[in-house]
Order: structure tokens, then sequence, then C-alpha cells
């Protein structure tokens, strides 16, 4: 379309929503010219929790707001959207002069000229670039706006199709950078179980020794050292933590695989790993070497699990 004229006829219906992880950022522009007219149609979207769509159309063109709306809408669900419409007079009417707006000018001019003595004569130049002067006057615009507001929605049309295509390619891009993210937090996690095995017997043992020192020369039941030891390992105990994050992952996953408008999923995904991630660093027993392994794992998943909610913050 763009550079070409137009052909008239009714407007298609939107083009399906394409399947696939989306990006809430983009930019497109779509450009028409067709009865006289040079229309173009800028959109430019960022990321926002709900579907904000801030229009900009030239006066006398609010008419095809409704419609506008109408067509953003069945493309979108998310972002916060600039939208421009902006028009010219093209081919032989491109320089129009309101002659009514002129003259109105031009006897203000004179009438203070006579009332001030002022010999100067007014520059034309100057009252040519007084608003409304150049351009059709209201009147006209609403008698091209039937046969224009077609032309509108096929250029708007094609821009948020472009919009789309854009929105889809950063969501693809997206879409690798988590899935790397992801299997680092599942690598990282896998690290933590053998080390929290190694850890229990290091665990009863420091445990023994703070019962000794609270208890002195009082001998210890083996038996009720035993219980103790078993009731701080359960409390210590990260296997649910493990397997519940393990399980967010593939949730994660599948999400990742192909879902539209997931943003808010992930977003709630994420909420719950990070949930996983804390009760593991508060569950980390002791200052052991093994202990300390696991804290720096747990940090690193949280930090991985930080990076995911920046990205998913992008999708729609």
């Amino acid at each position: 379309m763009s550079g070409a004229p137009s052909q008239s006829g009714p407007v298609k219906s939107p083009a399906p929503r394409s399947a696939g992880l989306k990006s809430m950022t983009g930019y497109a522009q779509a450009h028409a010219v067709e009865h006289g007219w040079s229309l173009r149609v800028s959109l430019r979207s960022v990321n926002h929790r709900f579907l904000d769509l801030h229009l900009r159309v030239p006066e006398g063109f609010e008419p095809l707001e409704p419609r506008m709306r109408q067509m953003i809408r069945e493309r979108l669900r998310r972002g916060h959207l600039d939208v421009t419409l902006r028009y010219e007079l093209a081919g032989p009417a491109a320089v129009g002069i309101n002659q009514d707006v002129a003259a109105a000018y031009l006897q203000a001019a004179e009438a203070l000229r006579q009332k001030f003595s002022i010999h100067a004569e007014p520059d034309l130049a100057s009252i040519l670039r007084l608003p409304g002067v150049i351009g059709l006057p209201s009147a006209a615009i609403d008698t091209e706006l039937a046969r224009l507001e077609d032309t509108v929605a096929r250029c708007l049309a094609e821009a948020l199709e472009k919009l789309d295509r854009m929105r889809a390619q950063e969501g693809e891009a997206l879409r690798q950078e988590m899935a790397g993210r992801l299997a680092n937090i599942a690598g990282l996690a896998a690290k933590v179980a053998p080390l929290a095995d190694r850890a229990r017997p290091a665990f009863a043992r420091r445990l023994e020794l703070r019962l000794k020192d609270l208890l002195g020369e009082t001998a210890i039941e083996p038996a009720r050292l035993a219980q103790e030891a078993a009731l701080a390992a359960e409390r210590g105990d990260v296997s649910e933590e493990l397997t519940r994050l393990a399980s967010h992952v593939r949730q994660f996953e599948s999400l990742l695989a192909g879902a539209a408008d997931v943003g808010k999923k992930l977003d709630f995904l994420l909420q719950e790993m990070q949930r996983e991630a804390n009760t593991l660093l508060s569950k980390t027993p002791g200052t052991e070497t093994e202990g300390l392994a696991i804290t720096e794992l747990a940090l690193e998943i949280k930090s991985e699990i930080e990076k995911l909610r920046e990205q998913v913050q992008n999708l729609e």
C-alpha cells in the first residue's frame, strides 16, 4: 500500500492473531495515498499490565476513533500503545488556500493599520503561515471523511500487521533467552540435592556438640539425640522445595513452547519459584562446606528468577 493509491472497497476482517509469544515492544507505520490525501498511521508500543491505548488523530477525524479502537483491541491484549494518524493533501490539491480564513486575517491587519497609522503592507508569506490558512476547511474534511474512513482502516490494518510481526520476532528472541535461564535454574537445583544429603551427617554432629555444650557432663541418650536429629533434619529437608521448583520449571517451559498471551501466567509462576528459592535459603544447614555451597546455589537461582521476571514484563 505504501506509496501507491489504495484500492477502494470494504476493509477485510483483521488477520487472526498469530500464535506464540509476543513482546509488548514494537514500532510500525503504514502509508496510503487516496482521493487526493496522503495518510500515515504510526504505532509505538511498550510494556504495560493492561492494554493502555492512546490515539492522536487530526482535528475533524475524531469520528473514526471508535472503529480504530475496535480494530486495535482485536489484535492486541496488553501494552501501552501510542497511535498517531497524520494527513496531508496530495497531488494537485496539495496546496489548498482557505480563502475565508485568509480574508479574516487580512481584514484584521487592515483594521490595525488604520487605527495605528501603520504604513507597512501585510506580508503575504506571513499570512500563509498563520493557522488555518493552508489546508482545507473543516467542512471539506467532513465531506471527505466518509470516503477516507476505509482508507484509514486499511492503513491501520497494515500497521497492525507489521507491529504484530515485530512483536512476534521480539517474543521469539525472549523465548530463547528465557529457555536458557530455565536450563540454568534446573541445573543449579540439580546440584543442591546431593549437597543436602551430604549435609545431614554434618548437621547431626553439630547438633550433638551443641547439646553437649548445653548439658555439660550430663550423658546424652542416643535415642533422644537421634530423635532431635531427625526432627531437625525434617525441618531442614529441602526435597519438597526442589520438587516444586522442578515442577514450576516444567510448567514454564510448557508455556514457552508456543502458547500466546501467557505473560501474566508466567509472572505468577515466577512468584512461586521465588518463594521456593527463599525457603531453600532459609533451610540451608549451617556454615559447613555443603551448607555454604547450597546457599551459593540458591542465591544464583534467585538471580536467574529475577532476570526471568524482567524479561516476562515485556511479554504480552
